[in-house]
């Protein structure tokens, strides 16, 4: 059997590149199709030395600094690539993978880690933060209502769909009008220490753009001059942050990974307000023993178990808690959080939390993984010979 693995694009490591490795690890022998290919040498080590096949963007002039730019193409470009010659096809899709082309004879499982966020419910941010004319803005929100048409009549052509968390697959129920399975990302759960000894202070780890709501976070920690933050990440809202925060705030920007276990071990919770998909990193955290106190929304209702029970629907109350949620992304509900943590005087075990983190090992996702793509093709050759 001939396996094709499809990626939206190779440019930085990160969650979908993580479920890429994990997808690879389970078909080695698989060919692997990307839009652009710009992963730098010392990230691409997961790749194992694959020649990675791409879209006439790659060739495109300026295409290295600004590919994103050429969002238009995307489509086509995706749907460009022709895969005939294979049996099975794999896509691992945050925007345009889901939608290359197959035909009736292949099998098409997709991964599916959020639909389009620029064509739904980020469009509005990203015509205020990208496009400057009014004009422009006018001809990017008819091709942003182009996208979404596109996006949704590519649903179609994955034969199994797989949503990274419950809350991708109400998306994909909801803008798509198809079911979806639950197979939460692959974390490396193996590569942290549960720490038991904890330092008095706070931290979130994330990259500085708008929609992960840092900004709250500060602003929570300006009411809380006693308590300590610690900022890591970078991104194009650093210096704003960097202005906002008070002495209590230490922006770090950019760290190893070797830096980031470190403050995630030593460090008494972590704190986390965006609506994330899944929302990796709230895993690293519980695998170092540390408790996470997060925004009571999206895929955080898949890898914390709250202290306290509150009227969520999906909340898993049955382990021992792992966090505790805030209601609403402001910054007095986050204090009010960690107000509430900070009463449980220890109710929330490092061991809790690391054993939590346990669930989501890279070796029990390829295992589910490969058993969704096995029943997959069972299905469709029972539905060949009818």
């Amino acid at each position: 059997m001939k396996i094709a693995i499809v990626h939206d694009w190779l440019d930085a490591s990160g969650g979908a590149e993580q479920v890429l490795e994990q997808i690879l690890l389970c078909y080695p022998q698989s060919d692997v199709f990307a839009l652009v290919d710009f992963m730098p040498e010392c990230e691409r080590g997961f790749l194992r030395g694959r020649k990675i096949t791409t879209s006439f963007i790659q060739k495109i002039p300026w295409a290295r600094k600004h590919f994103r730019r050429y969002l238009a193409l995307m489509p086509r470009g995706i749907e460009s690539f022709d895969l005939s010659a294979y049996d099975l096809i794999l896509s691992s899709s945050w925007a345009f993978a889901k939608g290359v082309k197959t035909n009736s004879s292949q099998t098409h499982v997709s991964y599916i880690h959020t639909p389009i966020r620029y064509a739904w419910e980020l469009q509005e941010l990203y015509l205020q933060q990208a496009v400057s004319s009014k004009l422009l803005r006018i001809l990017a929100r008819y091709f942003l209502g182009r996208l979404r048409d596109w996006d949704i009549k590519t649903a179609s052509r994955g034969d199994q769909l797989i949503a990274n968390s419950q809350f991708i697959a109400e998306r994909i129920q909801r803008y798509w009008h198809r079911q979806s399975l639950v197979l939460n990302p692959p974390v490396a759960s193996g590569d942290f220490t549960c720490a038991e000894v904890k330092e008095d202070f706070y931290i979130t780890v994330s990259r500085l753009v708008h929609y992960k709501a840092v900004e709250t976070l500060v602003e929570a920690f300006n009411l809380m001059p006693d308590k300590r933050l610690v900022v890591i990440g970078d991104g194009p809202m650093f210096h704003r942050l960097q202005a906002l925060a008070g002495p209590n705030v230490e922006l770090l920007g950019y760290q190893s990974r070797t830096v980031v276990i470190d403050y995630l071990q030593r460090a008494r919770a972590f704190v986390f307000s965006a609506h994330e998909d899944f929302g990796i990193v709230l895993v690293e955290a519980q695998a170092c023993g540390t408790p996470v106190i997060a925004y009571g929304q999206g895929g955080a209702l898949d890898s914390v178990v709250p202290y306290e029970c509150p009227v969520m629907e999906g909340v898993d109350t049955e382990r021992p808690a792992t966090g505790l949620f805030f209601e609403e992304q402001t910054a007095v509900s986050v204090v009010a959080a960690v107000d509430r943590f900070e009463a449980l005087e220890g109710g929330i075990s490092p061991r809790a939390c690391a054993a939590n983190a346990a669930r989501f090992a890279p070796e029990y996702f390829r295992n589910a993984f490969m058993a969704i793509v096995e029943q997959t093709l069972e299905n469709r050759l029972r539905s060949t010979q009818g």
